[in-house]
């Protein structure tokens, strides 16, 4: 494997060849630090969740205390699926197929993979399945 060292100021640039070693460093970094961010999030959860039962008295404040956990849960369950989702990019980068559309093989773009660097679809495609699915939806 080869060792690309990124300057601190590096931004993947559409003048470069798309995915270039440089380009799949600066990817494979901001996706470690997602879920390097996304794991100490969780465990301060389940350190919050296992401080014990609920010792609220009043009956509306164990109801908020009881909404707040549901809620909670619920954000963690969307982190664990996110963390998957996070660990297939890394594999794509791995396995040489990353920033490339799973639908038509074309790369997804710099800027889409910038705001979204888990996105396996390019933004035509994307839209496309969206549009499928709304029809689908509405039947």
């Amino acid at each position: 494997m080869i060792v690309v060292t990124l300057p601190p100021d590096y931004r993947p640039s559409e003048d470069e060849e798309f995915m270039n070693p440089r380009q799949l460093e600066y990817f494979r970094q901001k996706l470690l630090r997602w879920r390097q961010d996304l794991l100490r999030e969780a465990g301060y959860t389940l350190a919050s969740l296992s401080e014990g039962g609920i010792a609220e008295p009043d009956l509306t404040d164990r109801a908020s205390v009881e909404t707040d956990r549901a809620l909670e849960l619920r954000t963690r369950d969307r982190a664990r699926k996110l963390i998957a989702k996070i660990d297939q990019a890394l594999e794509r980068i791995e396995n040489g197929t990353y920033g490339y559309c799973e639908e038509t093989g074309e790369p997804i773009g710099l800027r889409r993979l910038e705001a979204r660097p888990i996105a396996t679809l390019s933004i035509e495609a994307q839209e496309r399945h969206e549009r499928m699915e709304r029809i689908h939806r509405d039947d």
